[in-house]
Parts: C-alpha cells; sequence; structure tokens
C-alpha cells in the first residue's frame, strides 16, 4: 500500500514539474513570425499616415493577430519602447536598405530588426523627416554611414532619446508635411 501511493505521490509530482516547466518555455522561446508585405492600403500603426508613398525603411511587428506596420523604423522604435510593448511576443521587422531602393524599400528584403545594424542621423529623408536606416551588415551600415552621414547603432542602443529629432540639423516640419518627405 505504501509502494502504491508513493507512485502516485512521485506520478503526481513528475506531472506538477512537467507542466511548470512547460509555463516556463513560452517566455524563454518567444514565436518567430514571417514578415508581411506592405501594401497600398496599409496606415502607421501610430500616426495613421499611408505608409507606401513615402521613401526610407519601414517597421513592422508580426504577431499572431497580425501585423502592426509602421511608416518608418523611428515610428516602430516609438512603438516597441514603450514598456507595455516591450513584454509582446511580437517578431520585428525592418528593411535592408543594402537591398533596396530608398524611394521604394523591397519586402523581399525585410530582416530582424534586433539583429539589424542602424545609421542614426543620416542626409536621408524618410516618412517622419530623419530616419534609421536599417542594415543587415555591419559594412553595409558603415558605407552608408560614410556617404550619407551618421552614426552606426545597434537595436540595444535605440532608446527614446535617440528617437528625438535633432532641431539643429533638421528644423521641425509638420508631421506627415510634404515638407518632410
Amino acid at each position: 500500500m505504501l509502494n502504491s501511493n508513493n507512485f502516485y505521490l512521485k506520478g503526481s509530482l513528475m506531472a506538477l514539474l512537467l507542466a511548470l516547466a512547460g509555463c516556463n518555455d513560452v517566455d524563454s522561446n518567444p514565436h518567430v513570425y514571417d514578415p508581411v508585405a506592405f501594401h497600398s492600403g496599409d496606415e502607421c500603426h501610430i500616426c495613421g499616415m499611408a505608409i507606401t508613398g513615402f521613401p526610407g525603411p519601414k517597421g513592422e511587428a508580426v504577431a499572431k493577430q497580425g501585423a502592426m506596420k509602421f511608416c518608418s523604423t523611428a515610428e516602430m522604435f516609438g512603438w516597441w519602447l514603450q514598456p507595455e510593448n516591450r513584454e509582446q511576443d511580437v517578431t520585428l521587422y525592418v528593411h535592408d536598405m543594402a537591398r533596396s531602393t530608398w524611394e521604394k524599400p523591397d519586402d523581399d528584403a525585410l530582416i530582424d530588426a534586433r539583429q539589424a545594424f542602424y545609421v542614426v542621423g543620416a542626409n536621408l529623408k524618410g516618412a517622419m523627416g530623419a530616419a534609421l536606416a536599417s542594415f543587415a551588415r555591419e559594412e553595409d551600415a558603415e558605407r552608408f554611414a560614410t556617404s550619407q552621414g551618421g552614426r552606426l547603432v545597434r537595436f540595444e542602443q535605440i532608446d527614446l532619446a535617440l528617437l528625438q529629432p535633432d532641431p539643429q540639423s533638421h528644423p521641425a516640419e509638420p508631421h506627415g508635411s510634404p515638407a518632410a518627405h
């Protein structure tokens, strides 16, 4: 009888441990969702602007429920850096500008935003004025920074202060104004 109770106790303990281990897997292994193409009717999740009519790299956060698309990499980071968004199960993508034209980024060149190299402060404009140019390879980002100005940063170095426009180099322009494009 004692062996029978011991067997059930061990079995119950094992089931509990397996269940708890399964809960932990969700946090340690987030889902990876595939990138989603941008279409002419897509609007920015933040500002509501049409996305595809503007130059420069775009961003998106893809989740099980669908994609949140952004008219610029800066808009995507502005969303991502909000504390309530950082805990979401999303995969972030940006355009690799070494494989795209600035005027019309190619959706076949969407890359993992967390692995990308970024150039901040370049002379080219995006949908929201100054843009964070994104690249899959460090050498491409360095070459871009040399030709267009700016400095190289990594995903984890981007914060809200970095996203603020420098009034010395980029005069304030109304959100979505033609001068910003």
